[in-house]
């Protein structure tokens, strides 16, 4: 059989367009995903790792390479090559998030619940942005202890502070406090996580996968677009349930089983964030881009100091 002619160390589907970028992300971030055992994807691995070194892979189809290329991507960091913590990943999002966020909104009125379920939800978000972080860097104890500490009060602060001010005004305001919390927790907790990139750098690229340095300013630009899709991500599953429970509240059946109204909220948000979290995964490029002129003044001239010096590097900017 002869050797099939895939480049696989890029996604199936074009990355420069929303659209390609968009199929990937509704793959890589499929639930089912967390169903595969450990064996099937590290075979996955194994056939992508033989392929790039370009082995024949007996009975190694086009279909079947890219079904391991997916798996691969879905459980593999894109620099480090280790298999991520299963809840990290972002195949995980959708059923933690449902959970998590719709217990948020439905138990946002009591101080302990406000406390408990924004403390958990940042502990979540705390396992996600390590998991996903750009780069091959470790990050120390006492930074993931800061990051956590900084990210989880913040939350908490955040929505018990609005929780006090929106008494005065409509019921409805109020729900509207859990996402204001986490859009504020996200602006804390991935820069605090990924600290670490901001003060050294990020390994950057030249467009034949050839590490040319690592940049500050290629950190901050992989971290700002991870915030706003983090954030816009977040929106849907956030904004319009409270619309819809408020006005389901209101009628008989939810008001002789008040127990519907977190299943309810749950099954909501899940539906929503099985199409919000890939949605806006693809809002920027996984592989991002930056010119050379834009970079820091020292690294820029370490680029150009190169043989045949590239105009544009590139980097992971991490989920």
């Amino acid at each position: 059989m002869p050797q099939l002619s895939v480049n696989i160390d890029e996604p199936r589907y074009d990355q420069s367009t929303y659209t390609g970028r968009a199929k990937h992300f509704f793959i890589t971030t499929n639930p089912l995903n967390l169903f595969v055992s450990g064996q099937a994807l590290d075979e996955a691995k194994d056939i992508v790792e033989r392929y790039r070194k370009g082995e024949v892979v007996p009975g190694l189809t086009e279909e079947k390479l890219w079904r391991a290329k997916h798996l691969y991507d879905s459980a593999f960091h894109p620099d480090t090559k280790e298999k991520m913590f299963i809840l990290g990943r972002m195949s995980a999002q959708v059923p933690m998030n449902m959970t998590i966020t719709g217990c948020m909104m439905t138990f946002y009125k009591t101080t302990p619940a406000v406390v408990f379920w924004q403390w958990f939800n940042q502990t979540f978000n705390a396992v996600v942005n390590y998991t996903n972080r750009s780069g091959d860097s470790p990050i120390s104890p006492v930074q993931l202890g800061v990051s956590y500490v900084a990210a989880t009060g913040g939350a908490v602060t955040t929505a018990l502070t609005l929780n006090s001010m929106v008494k005065k005004f409509p019921p409805i305001v109020g729900r509207f406090v859990p996402f204001a919390a986490v859009a504020a927790a996200n602006c804390i907790n991935i820069p605090c996580m990924r600290s670490r990139e901001l003060m050294h750098g990020i390994p950057i690229f030249d467009e034949n996968g050839n590490r040319v340095g690592e940049s500050t300013r290629a950190a901050s630009k992989a971290i700002s677009q991870v915030v706003i899709s983090r954030i816009i991500m977040a929106m849907p599953g956030m904004m319009i349930p409270p619309f819809i429970m408020n006005s389901l509240e209101k009628k008989k059946f939810l008001q002789r089983m008040p127990w519907l109204n977190a299943p309810i909220q749950v099954a909501m948000i899940g539906f929503l964030l099985v199409f919000a979290t890939p949605l806006c995964c693809a809002l920027f490029p996984q592989k991002s881009s930056m010119a050379v002129a834009n970079l820091e003044s020292e690294v820029r001239d370490k680029i150009q100091a190169l043989p045949n010096p590239p105009t544009v590097v590139y980097f992971n900017k991490g989920l």
